[in-house]
């Protein structure tokens, strides 16, 4: 358990004085379980899989979440149905359209404390299958897995990486009610011109619509939406389920001739 304590904290970039918190003991005390001289109990092993977002049975199992591997290419949008566990290709034409969206997210909110990678990925996601119920077409079109903590684009930290690179945006690490938070902030302005009228507005409207969740509200909203209940663990979610979405999280009413 000690080498796959100490991984786990150092690929989510905590201290162990800030992980000892979360768990609600000492350090002297997380220090032993980390080096595998203690074990861990339910209620910790409990707080530590909502921390990194894994089941209780991977943690103790020692199971790390599969991760996809992105690729950012130049080509076409015909990438859909691909499996993230084994690729994800993402056509370059959607990757700049990705950019100037969380650049402008991170513009309008990002600075605000509640906001970081958790609500950032969940924010995206429904931008994106609003916009598909809404208009039958895509905006991003990015690929979302179904992750025990709610909906992830999988290419999100490959585009982050090539950001950084370009200095598009720098990342921070903080605390937001004393955890360890990922936090972007913009660089450069976003090119408002690749997006176009209704797609700006129904970012704007989701910018206003989650701006105070915080990531633990977030992912209790996200999993109530019919996508996410509909798709299979670690599986892409189908845009299409949209169009059985219940009330609360419908863009349309259906009853409209």
């Amino acid at each position: 358990m000690s080498s796959f304590m100490k991984s786990l904290r150092e690929s989510h970039g905590g201290t162990q004085e800030q992980i000892a918190k979360i768990m609600g003991v000492s350090r002297p005390t997380y220090i032993a379980i980390e080096s595998g001289k203690q074990p861990l109990n339910v209620i910790q092993a409990q707080k530590l899989a909502r921390h990194y977002h894994m089941k209780v049975a991977d943690l103790i199992e020692e199971r790390m979440t599969p991760q996809a591997q992105v690729t950012l290419e130049e080509g076409s949008d015909d990438t859909e149905g691909e499996q993230p566990s084994v690729r994800i290709s993402v056509p370059q034409k959607r990757v700049e359209k990705f950019k100037e969206v969380l650049l402008y997210i991170l513009e309008e909110i990002g600075a605000r404390p509640n906001v970081g990678k958790a609500v950032l990925c969940k924010l995206l996601y429904f931008i994106d299958f609003d916009y598909y119920e809404k208009y039958e077409e895509q905006l991003m079109g990015a690929v979302y897995i179904k992750n025990h903590y709610g909906p992830t684009p999988p290419e999100f930290p490959t585009i982050v990486k090539e950001m950084e690179k370009n200095k598009d945006i720098k990342t921070v690490s903080v605390e937001f009610h004393d955890l360890p938070q990922r936090k972007y902030i913009p660089l450069r302005n976003a090119d408002l011109s690749l997006l176009n009228a209704r797609e700006k507005d129904l970012i704007d409207k989701n910018i206003e619509r989650f701006k105070n969740f915080t990531a633990r509200q977030m992912e209790t909203y996200s999993h109530k939406d019919v996508p996410w209940i509909t798709a299979e663990d670690q599986k892409p979610i189908d845009y299409e389920s949209v169009f059985y979405r219940t009330p609360e999280f419908s863009q349309r009413n259906y009853d409209e001739v």
